[in-house]
């Protein structure tokens, strides 16, 4: 199980902010290994309770909320993610751990006891939870990315963009899903993540977009795209 502990930062740019700042970001930090000319592909598929206990705990703007979710980088790759995202103040807490591609299908099915063949303590407290708040099957959510690196602080830079969703099909393995898209296909969510403080020319560089930091959820824009096609 991987841990990390940190703050994040989220910010609404535009697609041609997005391709400047990725200019200066390129120069000053260490592009991610797996960005490629277009980034790298990210699909997730969130669980909440029966009653969107988690969904509506985010936006209620509740202080300790979490998110759980599966997720991949390639459908036909033989692992996902586990991971939970909890929300703590201003920092964020995400656990990490490494399940096979069978038991992750396993949790798409609804059988959580596939966890229980991990001895990491952060399987069980999963599968607890997940029994205990009956956890379902809600979204896959479905992005590019791109990311940059500073190894000061643990400093991570990333560009979300063309995000798409669908509540109709949960395969995670899906090599093709029916989506819709989320909001503008023009529009990027920025994200600065770090641990203690940022460093002032890489601040100064995400200045440089003079937007308002927002509190921006792709799992809870994709409900809400959801829920406002199911009116």
């Amino acid at each position: 199980m991987n841990e990390v502990y940190r703050q994040e930062k989220k910010y609404f740019i535009t697609l041609p902010d997005m391709h400047r700042l990725a200019g200066h970001f390129e120069r000053v930090m260490i592009p991610d290994a797996h960005n490629g000319p277009l980034g790298y592909t990210i699909r997730s598929l969130y669980f909440d309770t029966v009653d969107d206990g988690d969904y509506n705990a985010k936006i209620d703007g509740l202080e300790l909320r979490r998110k759980l979710r599966l997720r991949i980088y390639d459908p036909s790759a033989d692992f996902a993610m586990l991971e939970m995202k909890q929300k703590e103040g201003a920092y964020q807490k995400k656990r990490s751990l490494r399940i096979s591609r069978a038991d992750a299908l396993e949790l798409c099915a609804g059988r959580y006891t596939a966890l229980l063949r991990y001895p990491d303590p952060f399987a069980a407290e999963c599968y607890g939870l997940m029994h205990m708040g009956c956890y379902r099957l809600k979204t896959i959510v479905e992005y590019r990315r791109r990311a940059y690196i500073a190894k000061e602080n643990k400093i991570r830079i990333t560009f979300d963009h063309e995000i798409r969703a669908t509540e109709t099909c949960m395969e995670l393995s899906s090599p093709r899903l029916n989506m819709y898209p989320v909001f503008d296909r023009f529009n990027v969510v920025l994200e600065v993540k770090y641990n203690g403080f940022l460093l002032s020319y890489i601040k100064n560089l995400v200045n440089e977009t003079d937007r308002s930091e927002l509190s921006v959820s792709k799992y809870c824009l994709a409900r809400s795209a959801g829920l406002r096609f199911a009116l």
